[in-house]
Parts: structure tokens; C-alpha cells; sequence
């Protein structure tokens, strides 16, 4: 079981989101404690990371398997996760 640590940052793109689209986002972020490679998680090559789709969302966090933490940085649309 990992840990769960989420940026204000990402915690105030939650918030920003639709009600629905805010309940399967905190349902994927949950899940991740369990398995933080779930399938259809792809590693990030731009940047350090991982990141999960949830509708037309993305979901950006880094693993540290040494410490059990993942670290949830972003949640934004697919058009602007990735901009820096």
C-alpha cells in the first residue's frame, strides 16, 4: 500500500473540475494507493512520471518505490497536461 501525497497545485485542478469528472478523478487517485501501475498507466517521456487517463483527463504523478509515496503534481485536460 503506497501513500498518497497530492501538490496544491493538482488539489486546486480538482477542485476546478465538474462534480462528476471530480468523483471518478478522486476514484482513480484512491485505486492508485493499491496499484500504483494500474494497466493503461504509461510512463512519461518528455518528464519524470507516470500518467492515467480518466476521460478526456490526465492524471500526472511520480512513483518512489523506496518510500512507498506517490505524488499526484497535476490533473488537467489532455490538451494541457503536458505543456510545461
Amino acid at each position: 500500500m503506497y501513500l498518497l501525497e497530492v501538490s496544491h497545485t493538482a488539489h486546486r485542478q480538482i477542485r476546478r473540475l465538474p462534480a462528476q469528472t471530480q468523483e471518478r478523478v478522486n476514484s482513480v487517485i484512491t485505486r492508485l494507493a493499491e496499484n500504483p501501475r494500474p494497466p493503461g498507466a504509461k510512463k512519461l517521456t518528455a518528464r519524470d512520471g507516470y500518467r492515467v487517463r480518466v476521460g478526456d483527463y490526465r492524471i500526472l504523478y511520480q512513483v518512489d518505490d523506496g518510500v512507498k509515496v506517490v505524488i499526484i503534481y497535476r490533473v488537467m485536460s489532455r490538451g494541457d497536461a503536458y505543456r510545461a
